[in-house]
């Protein structure tokens, strides 16, 4: 084993704690910035401290934001009548690069899960729920994940808005386009089923 001046240890295995990152790529990363220049090193330091400085929730909506309100619910052109529930910002971003929503959010920070001790207070759900005005809000969109605890946080959320006068929807899911049915497992293709169309 190689061994490195403690500053390299150190930065080793700082990089390891991050998700994703082993101990070959975080040896790799940390070698590749002590070569790197001075100002890239100094750079890539500053942004970390600015990310951890300015980087906020929304007070609205709960998405990540560097203001009170984060782009998306200070935006005049986006519909505010209807809004997209997801579980965290990932989705949240996966739904805008698709172009296909012009509504508002609401990130929950996670999905019922009571195996893991997870509750409908330990999520956003009041906050949802304190949303959900009819007079403003004309849908609610639920786009949890397809998994269980996706679809127990959807029931959830349809069960306690019910009597509310809003519409309530589900994205759809199922077989991807150009999926090969033989890989897909039997939720996915369960929910491909009952989602099924005319044509």
């Amino acid at each position: 084993m190689i061994l490195y001046p403690e500053a390299i240890l150190k930065l080793i295995s700082s990089f390891s704690t991050l998700p994703g990152i082993g101990r070959k790529t975080a040896e790799r990363l940390a070698l590749h910035l002590l070569h790197a220049p001075e100002h890239e090193a100094a750079a890539l330091a500053a942004d970390i401290i600015e990310l951890k400085t300015s980087v906020r929730i929304c007070t609205i909506c709960f998405a990540l934001s560097d203001q009170e309100k984060c782009r998306i619910c200070a935006d005049p052109s986006r519909n505010h009548g209807v809004i997209c529930v997801v579980e965290n910002p990932t989705d949240m971003a996966a739904i805008e690069k698709s172009k296909a929503f012009s509504g508002s959010y609401h990130v929950l920070g996670g999905a019922l899960s009571p195996i893991d001790g997870i509750g409908p207070d330990d999520i956003r759900l009041a906050e949802l729920f304190g949303r959900a005005d009819p007079d403003r809000i004309k849908e609610i969109i639920i786009a949890t994940r397809t998994n269980v605890e996706g679809e127990a946080t959807a029931s959830y959320i349809q069960d306690r808005l019910k009597n509310r006068h809003i519409t309530l929807t589900r994205i759809a899911s199922g077989v991807p386009m150009g999926g090969d049915l033989q890989y897909v497992d039997r939720l996915t293709m369960q929910k491909a089923m009952e989602k099924r169309y005319g044509f």
